[in-house]
Formats: C-alpha cells, sequence, structure tokens
C-alpha cells in the first residue's frame, strides 16, 4: 500500500522509520526501564549541549552539572537572539527542521530541531493520532487552521495538505454563509477526521446546533475530531459530541517541542514521556507534588540541535496523582502564566476565570457565538462578542454578578458587539488578554 505521508517525510530528509523503530522501543519499556530510560537520556542531553552548544553553556556557566534541579530553567526570552547563536556545533540552517512559534505567548521566536527529532515528533503523532484509527498516509482531514495569504505562503501550504492528505478550512472568516460552505464540503468529500484550532471547530458545531444536523449523518465516514491549541472547555466538548457524533479528543502540544498530552481512550490526557521530560515547577523552580499546580517545564530529550533543557513553556497544570515516570498524566491545564488578571484588591486570577464565569451566562439563550475578555485597566474589563443581537440589560447584570460573587465586586465591564472577533496570523483566538504590565 502506496505510503505518501511517509514517503514524503523521508525525501526531506527524516528519518520517520528508525525514528518509528525507536518509538516502538521506548514504548515496550516496563515501568523500572522507562525510569533509567529517562535517566540516561536526560544526562545525555545535557551533557552534548554543554559540550557543543556555546549558547547553552554560557546560561549554565559550568562544564557540567550534577544535579538536575541545579540547570536554570529556559524561557522564551532567553531565546531572543539570532537562530546562529543558539545552534549546536555541525548544524546550519541548511541541515536542521525551521519554524516560528506562533507568538500566541507574546514572544515568539525562531527555532530549530535535528531532522531525526522531528522525525520522532511525528512517530509520536503517527502513534497517537493511531489510536483513533487514523493513519496519515492514508485518512482524509479536515483541517481548521489559518493559512497564510501571501501568494508563496499560500501555495506552499495547499501543496503540505495536499502531500499530507488533507483538506484544508481557513478559518479567518467564519460567518454564517462561510460556515454553509464548509458544511457543503462535507457533503461531498469522504472525510475521516477532523483536526484544528478549537474555537473555530466550537464555533462550527454551533452553526449545526441551529441548524439541527449532526454532522455524521452528513458525513458518514467521518470517525473522530481532534481539538489543540486553546483551552476545551466540559461543556463545549459536549457539544461537539453531540453535533458531530463522534468523539471528540484533547490534545496540547507545542511547535518547538512535540505533541505533550494527548487524550487516550480512558479519557487521561496522557502525557508524552518517550521523547520530553514534563515536569511542574513552583516559583522557585522547585518540582511541586502531583495534584499541585505549577509552571510547566519541559525537556526535549532528542533534539540535539537546539538545546530545550528545563524550558519554561508559560503555562501552568497539574499533573494526576496517579502519574508515573513511564505514564504520566495531566490532570489540569489552567492557562498562561501571562494570562493574568490583577484586580483591585491585589488578587490575582487567572484570565480564564473571568471568561469561564462569564461563559457561563453569556452563551446560555445560544444567540451569542463567541467572545473574547480584555483588561485594559486595573479595574476595567471588555468583552466583545459575536452575536445578531446586542446583549439584553438582564445579561449584562447577571454577568456582573457572577464575577463579583466568583472574583470580586466594583469591576467595570464595556460591552462591544462585533461582526468578527480578531484573530491571530494563524488563525488562533485569544480568549483573555490583559495590557497590564505584570507585577
Amino acid at each position: 500500500m502506496f505510503r505518501l505521508f511517509n514517503l514524503t517525510l523521508r525525501l526531506n530528509g527524516f528519518p520517520i522509520r528508525e525514528a518509528q523503530l525507536e518509538l516502538d522501543a521506548i514504548f515496550k519499556l516496563s515501568d523500572a526501564e522507562h525510569q533509567a530510560f529517562l535517566a540516561k537520556k536526560k544526562n545525555e542531553i545535557v551533557a552534548y549541549h554543554l559540550e557543543n552548544n556555546a549558547f547553552y553553556k554560557t546560561l549554565v556557566g559550568k562544564t557540567s552539572v550534577e544535579n538536575w534541579h541545579d540547570l536554570p530553567v529556559l524561557n522564551k526570552q532567553h531565546l531572543q537572539k539570532p537562530l546562529a547563536e543558539r545552534l549546536s556545533k555541525g548544524y546550519t540552517t541548511k541541515n536542521v527542521y525551521l519554524n516560528k512559534t506562533s507568538g500566541s505567548s507574546g514572544t515568539p521566536f525562531v527555532f530549530a530541531k535535528d531532522k531525526y527529532a522531528h522525525a520522532l515528533t511525528w512517530a509520536s503523532n503517527i502513534a497517537r493520532f493511531g489510536w483513533y484509527g487514523i493513519d496519515f498516509n492514508h485518512s482524509y482531514q479536515a483541517r481548521f487552521y489559518g493559512i497564510p495569504m501571501d501568494f508563496l505562503g499560500y501555495r506552499k501550504e495547499r501543496l503540505k495538505d495536499f502531500l499530507s492528505h488533507r483538506y484544508r478550512f481557513p478559518i479567518f472568516d467564519l460567518s454564517d454563509r462561510i460556515l454553509e460552505g464548509f458544511l457543503k464540503e462535507f457533503e461531498t468529500k469522504k472525510f475521516d477526521y477532523i483536526n484544528g484550532y478549537t474555537s473555530s471547530i466550537v464555533l462550527f458545531a454551533k452553526f449545526l446546533q441551529q441548524k439541527n444536523k449532526v454532522l455524521k449523518t452528513i458525513c458518514p465516514t467521518l470517525k473522530v475530531c481532534m481539538v489543540t491549541s486553546e483551552m476545551l472547555f466540559p461543556e463545549d466538548k459536549i457539544l461537539l459530541e453531540k453535533q458531530f457524533g463522534v468523539p471528540v479528543v484533547n490534545e496540547y502540544g507545542a511547535s518547538e517541542l512535540d505533541l505533550i498530552a494527548f487524550e487516550n481512550q480512558d479519557g487521561e490526557w496522557q502525557v508524552n514521556a518517550e521523547t520530553l521530560f514534563v515536569e511542574i515547577l513552583d516559583e522557585n523552580n522547585q518540582a511541586v507534588p502531583n495534584g499541585t499546580p505549577g509552571r510547566i517545564v519541559i525537556t526535549s530529550l532528542f533534539n540535539r540541535a537546539h538545546p530545550f533543557i528545563r524550558y519554561d513553556l508559560g503555562d501552568i497544570g497539574i499533573l494526576d496523582e496517579k502519574s508515573t515516570a513511564k505514564k504520566p498524566i495531566l490532570k489540569q491545564l489552567i492557562g498562561r502564566t501571562n494570562d493574568v488578571a490583577q484586580l483591585p484588591s491585589g488578587k490575582k486570577s487567572p484570565g480564564l476565570t473571568f471568561y469561564y464565569v462569564t461563559k457561563s451566562i453569556i452563551e446560555d439563550d445560544g444567540t451569542i457565538k463567541e467572545f473574547i475578555i480584555k483588561q485594559t485597566q486595573i479595574d476595567t474589563f471588555e468583552i466583545e462578542y459575536v452575536s445578531p443581537t446586542e446583549l439584553t440589560a438582564a445579561q449584562i447584570q447577571k454577568i456582573e454578578s457572577a464575577i463579583a460573587l466568583y472574583l470580586e465586586s466594583g469591576l467595570l465591564f464595556s460591552f462591544i458587539r462585533k461582526e468578527k472577533l480578531e484573530r491571530s496570523h494563524r488563525g488562533k483566538l485569544k480568549q483573555f488578554t490583559s495590557f497590564l504590565k505584570s507585577k
């Protein structure tokens, strides 16, 4: 059977067959063997970069480190320098995989992976999607993503879509007229799965709800939906599964690293412990007990071209108490460390708390399609929303009362109805943004 996706990877210099064999061997390790594997790979990657990467050696400040917790935590500000200054010996922009982060954290940067590390990333994706019967070589993807609008960028993405056996639904305009066109594509194409940004896929599900249609009846080949890059709230997952008629799988990843966590068939957010080492740290860079929230800090175990060692992703999360070294479980992803609302009382609250409290009210009647919250001053917030009608005084009163109950009173809100919300150049929707300087 012809395997175009794998062939494309090999032709681009990514040794996918070797990567899959190594990944399979890691999967087969016992718990004790996996612990030994992690210890070995952590030591190897640190030793390699201390010897071969001037940027990392300068950051660490010494040529050897005995205690893992003495290693510095790398953040995105450290990486705001030319890539050539961060590459290891023997690597250039000509012999690595290059990409750029989306900038959703406010700190975009160019990064590199050596070709074997990138092949392992794809092997990890292939294995996990395979849990749900998805084969990248043959399964047809309905892709809800942004797309570059310049001529060359657009054509390049369309070629990648063709080679990867996927059909892209650009998500910069999600008006009913456009969503009607999306629906017609599902009527005529035999899609196996949906993959893309959570907010756009949720909006499509709301459109189906208004039409009283279930996607599986329109596209019987559909097996599963994978959402990524934005928070998936429990009630949205219920909506998606109802309107699509297939399981909905939650994915958490970072382009500069790998697939970080992927929902398994038991409904657990299983962390990638094969190519990554994931820590949850407190403000003093000390590991917290499982079940306790902290900063998600990740080490890429195989990337020799560029160090991502104890790399602070900028997210807050909790590992489940039942986690093991071989099978860590991400109990909860709370949000980004820079998505924090500062309140007049001195209290700090995750911005998604505002979003979540507001969401429980604002979508009650089904007319509000989507919304975002912006903090403009210490006591002032703007709520931008898409709806055919203005919010009523009663709805506004309920929102303000709920926020006073869950957070604090005396906050000022303005409500701005929009035709559509502003998305990033890649199509992501940032649910909460603070324009205050962090304290």
